[in-house]
């Protein structure tokens, strides 16, 4: 594809009108501001007049089959909500609930610009089967509860995980990437946790899991472990040392944004998520300013309810300015950096999350030609504060396209919808 005159915000998300972008092989392969002398070779060409193209987004933190349990734990505290009301709704969930959980998931982040997200969740033969027909891409965990105090290798998961790496890891042409997982220190046992932590650093593979997100899940640990905040813990047990993707963080302390710091851990700011459980507000302020990786989430839909990723970022740029009582914390820049290349990175995906030669076409594009984009005054400032997931109008994972217009060439959105209804009112019924 060749974007012709189109308006962009480029490697450092900065704005640059009239461009000129050529998508070939599923890299972007030119930019500039005329045509390229081979423009005849990037096949269809896009009319960008009164469009925005920008990197795609990155959803750092999902339970992508939770899409069943929308609307269906509301008004309750993280625990209640977990143990009265997920855990058994999950329980009643079978492998091919989760595909279309999964695929109605895929469609949802794709409308709103999204083109890989990181995946906590069970089932993953089906999360696979679901992201591969979406066209998308996922970073992939089996999630469990290790309650037993064992070795790792006396879980079926171990073996479980050995499998998926050997099938999955690197699949797609890499669009799927398997990580492994602690769900948090709450749901877990010291000796397994270790285990864990040595298995994913030999592998040389990234560990998914969530952090602080409770102050009582924060203090009771400290309670448990000697004064140990969970990052103190997690740290002293080895399971920092591979490359992280921490969820939550609200209850971070300034020591623990110091080890996430040092090692390079990318927390992941849920705001939807934390305001609707009234878990609090991670010091994303604090972070950015001691160099922590921030990256962005929407979490599962239970907590969230949707999977518009523009929603999360108006809220990152507008919370912590009202928490911190400072108009200057959290900038629009810092917010797309957020949702774009960290998320990538925090995938461990380098050659992604950036409008730039040789990189993945993983692209959006943006209408801006309605009533709330004018003026473009700082067209930045309107993507975070005046623009809408529903400005989306074109959605490109690989240079393929998985959105556009109104359709998904990879998912029967109307079947996905009816399926998704037929299985939640099923398993409500069992309860």
């Amino acid at each position: 594809m060749l974007f012709k005159d189109i308006d962009l915000l480029d490697e450092q998300l900065d704005y640059r009108a009239h461009q000129w972008v050529g998508v070939k092989d599923g890299r972007i392969a030119y930019i500039g501001d005329e045509a390229p002398a081979d423009a005849a070779d990037y096949g269809e060409e896009y009319d960008g007049r009164g469009k925005l193209l920008m990197p795609a987004l990155y959803n750092a933190h999902t339970h992508a089959p939770m899409t069943l349990l929308r609307g269906f734990a509301e008004n309750l505290p993280l625990q209640a909500w977990l143990e009265t009301k997920c855990w058994p709704f999950e329980a009643k969930m079978t492998p091919e609930d989760n595909y279309w959980g999964t695929l109605l998931a895929c469609a949802e982040m794709a409308r709103y610009g999204t083109v890989g997200f990181s995946d906590m969740y069970y089932a993953t033969d089906e999360r696979v089967r679901a992201v591969n027909e979406a066209g998308m891409k996922m970073n992939v965990c089996e999630s469990e509860l290790f309650f037993e105090s064992k070795p790792f290798s006396d879980y079926a998961i171990c073996a479980k995980m050995q499998d998926y790496i050997a099938r999955y890891h690197g699949a797609l042409d890499g669009r799927i990437l398997v990580d492994y997982n602690i769900h948090a220190e709450y749901t877990s046992n010291e000796q397994t946790c270790r285990d864990i932590a040595q298995v994913t650093k030999e592998a040389g593979l990234r560990m998914h899991l969530h952090l602080s997100e409770t102050k009582s899940e924060h203090e009771e640990c400290k309670q448990r472990h000697g004064g140990l905040t969970p990052a103190a813990y997690f740290e002293s047990i080895g399971v920092l040392d591979s490359p992280t993707t921490a969820a939550h963080c609200v209850w971070c302390d300034d020591g623990d944004l110091e080890i996430l710091a040092r090692h390079g851990v990318f927390a992941v700011c849920n705001p939807a998520s934390n305001m609707k459980l009234a878990s609090g507000f991670a010091p994303i302020p604090k972070m950015l300013e001691r160099g922590v990786n921030v990256c962005l989430g929407t979490d599962g839909m239970a907590s969230n309810n949707n999977h518009d990723l523009f929603q999360d970022l108006y809220l990152m740029a507008l919370i912590y300015k009202g928490s911190a009582l400072d108009p200057t914390v959290v900038t629009p820049k810092q917010v797309l950096a957020a949702a774009t290349r960290t998320g990538a990175l925090s995938q461990g995906r380098e050659d992604c999350g950036l409008v730039k030669e040789g990189m993945k076409a993983d692209l959006t594009v943006l209408d801006t030609s309605g009533p709330s984009w004018h003026p473009m005054t700082d067209p930045l400032t309107n993507v975070v504060y005046a623009g809408h997931g529903a400005d989306v109008v074109l959605t490109m994972c690989d240079g393929r396209v998985i959105y556009r217009d109104g359709v998904w060439p990879g998912v029967d959105v109307e079947r996905a919808k009816a399926e998704v209804a037929q299985r939640t009112q099923r398993i409500i019924s069992e309860l």
